[in-house]
């Protein structure tokens, strides 16, 4: 019997020294990241049986568990990725934001400064240093587009090399996981016991990894866990460990894409499917609001060049000539996806600026018809040939033929930025004055009188507009019309304040012309004080030219800094709102696993006590066992 309390006090020693040891292992990871707090598992060993029952032999340890929950791990998990999304998204938006907003450095000022010189040369048309100040202005605006966009490229370039290295992190972790999985399986063998410091380790990976990328974790029966990303890509099985690489867009060269690497061939992933983590906010912001931020700079910017240039090509010079273009207006960009089976070259032409959108497109050939979409809200149209017009640009196959599959990416304003430029050198060209000029014969009987007459848009596409024109009234009712171009027209009808157009000019007649009145349209000879069409180039600051007739310049850019101010604040309240969550769930989390120092403090003297008994049922066995011995003398 001496011999079985010793055994039982044996048992007991070492079940407190394995609480010991485990409680001191809590204590020196106490601040150990991803750390879980363990537990000796303990049991009655199998009891004696005797003719007088079952006596008890002691215990045994079973296990040293670790307090784990799994759906506090996973909650926890979760919302980690999801406050790295949100933080991520949240400190890229604020650069656009910051950007676009700068009362000093935004668009706003430049375009202000432009106009109020357009408006000056309109006061002095024929001041020289006026004209310089205009193409000045219109030069610092350009600058202005050109320092948005190159920012905006630097914007490009600084996610393009985050993703880079935010995939080289990824691949990192995938390894050490895959690694970390084989331990784990030879470990949990033999003994079959699990192995806690292992599993703790593989857990923090993983976490670190949700932060990165969204990550779904599979346990597997033999311990291992397998990890897939996107649409199901495994990124771990096992104890193995797939590749990730960025490489160039098949269908935009201007930016990288993530690839899966299966068998050496890098497969592009939908970008789209890499959603949680910083990767996924890298790809959604590059994708979403700084595509979207540069598609509506490109547009104020098109828009501008191009309607600039329509009213300053109705105007004339110093020297008599008709305007030219002041702004070298951007042209849309087209790129064929780089593994078209097709010989196809699709080209794009602003065709309306003021039909313009905010959106890029995709062409896709059939086989049979052509389908294209609006990236912005998805909208597909098909078509059976080309050419075809959308949202004022002009899509047409300029040569070769497209293959079925063949895509093409249309951005008609992605560029429009940092390609604008000035056409215009000579402030003596700067076309100020209307080209036409329109008076009354002094010897008029009547009371009519004649408007100064516009130039119709488009620009004249012939030369007959500055060609004398004279209208004669043959009554009180009817007039006749000569000169060149005009077809000599005789008794038109004449209405009062209706439009009268000819040679790519407009005029209006009022009052009472009398029979024999005369009135004269003739080239604006010496015009250098006519202001005219400088005039109408400074009134495009408060017309509505984009956006459908809804909205002029600084409209469409005040709605691009809205855009990108709200999104920024929406983000950025979620993403508060994410950390309180994290906070909330790692609270939750640490309550179960989380080593608390004074509940450990009080095992290590609930151990000693145990330890010190069982070293007492020990002291007593030998004395017994002692007496047994003396008896026998």
């Amino acid at each position: 019997m001496s011999d079985s309390i010793f055994s039982i006090g044996v048992s007991g020693l070492s079940a407190a020294q394995a609480g010991l040891v485990t409680t001191g292992h809590n204590i020196a990871n106490a601040s150990t990241a991803g750390y879980h707090r363990q537990t000796i598992q303990q049991s009655t060993a199998i009891p004696l049986l005797t003719g007088s029952g079952f006596f008890g032999q002691g215990t045994q340890v079973d296990t040293v568990l670790r307090a784990y929950s799994g759906f506090l791990e996973t909650h926890l998990v979760e919302a980690q990725a999801q406050a790295s999304y949100y933080a991520t998204y949240h400190a890229q938006l604020s650069q656009i934001d910051n950007i676009v907003a700068d009362t000093h450095a935004g668009l706003s000022p430049a375009l202000q400064d432009f106009f109020s010189a357009a408006q000056g040369v309109a006061a002095d048309p024929s001041s020289i240093p006026t004209r310089q100040l205009m193409l000045s202005a219109g030069a610092a605006l350009v600058s202005r587009f050109n320092a948005l966009a190159a920012r905006f490229d630097e914007l490009h370039a600084g996610v393009d090399s985050q993703v880079t290295s935010t995939v080289g992190e990824i691949d990192s972790y995938a390894q050490q996981i895959a690694a970390l999985n084989g331990r784990i399986l030879v470990a949990q063998q033999s003994p079959m016991q699990p192995p806690n410091d292992l599993l703790d380790q593989r857990d923090i990976l993983v976490s670190q990894l949700n932060k990165l990328v969204g990550a779904t974790t599979v346990v597997q029966r033999d311990g291992t866990i397998n990890i897939f990303i996107g649409n199901g890509q495994n990124l771990v099985v096992g104890q193995q460990a797939m590749k990730l690489t960025v490489a160039q867009s098949l269908s935009d060269p201007s930016q990288l894409d993530v690839s899966y690497v299966v068998g050496g061939t890098a497969t592009p992933l939908n970008q789209a499917s890499l959603q949680g983590g910083s990767l996924g906010a890298l790809l959604a912001f590059r994708g979403n609001e700084l595509v979207a931020a540069e598609n509506a700079l490109g547009r104020v910017a098109t828009g501008l060049a191009l309607t600039f240039n329509d009213q300053h090509q109705l105007g004339q010079d110093l020297s008599g000539t008709l305007g030219g273009s002041f702004f070298s207006a951007p042209a849309p960009e087209v790129f064929g996806k780089s593994n078209n089976t097709g010989s196809a070259v699709i080209a794009a032409a602003i065709s309306n600026a003021g039909a313009l959108t905010a959106s890029d497109y995709r062409l896709t050939y059939t086989g049979a018809n052509y389908t294209l979409t609006r990236l912005s809200d998805n909208t597909t149209t098909t078509y059976a040939s080309l050419p075809q017009t959308v949202d004022g640009v002009t899509l047409s196959l300029l040569s070769g033929a497209a293959g079925a599959g063949d895509s093409f990416l249309i951005e008609p304003t992605r560029s429009a930025a940092r390609n604008i430029a000035m056409s215009l050198r000579d402030p003596a060209q700067i076309a100020a004055a209307a080209p036409v000029r329109t008076a009354g014969a002094s010897a008029n009987t009547g009371s009519g009188t004649i408007s100064v007459g516009t130039v119709n848009a488009p620009s004249p596409p012939n030369g007959n507009l500055q060609q004398p024109v004279t209208i004669t009234f043959t009554g009180a009712s009817t007039f006749d019309v000569s000169g060149s171009g005009t077809g000599n027209p005789t008794g038109v009808a004449y209405t009062a304040g209706a439009n009268i157009s000819y040679n790519g000019w407009t005029v209006q007649l009022q009052g009472n012309p009398a029979a024999g009145d005369v009135f004269t349209i003739t080239p604006n000879s010496g015009g250098v004080a006519d202001g005219r069409n400088a005039l109408l180039l400074g009134a495009l600051q408060t017309q509505k030219t984009l956006a459908g007739g809804t909205t002029g310049y600084q409209g469409a850019y005040s709605q691009m800094v809205a855009m990108v101010g709200n999104k920024t604040r929406q983000v950025e309240i979620i993403s508060q709102a994410q950390a309180t969550v994290v906070d909330q769930a790692t609270q939750a989390q640490q309550s179960l696993s989380g080593v608390n120092l004074d509940e450990e403090a009080a095992n290590l003297l609930r151990y000693q006590q145990a330890y010190q008994a069982a070293g007492k049922v020990i002291q007593i066995a030998s004395t017994l066992f002692q007496t047994v011995l003396d008896l026998g003398r």
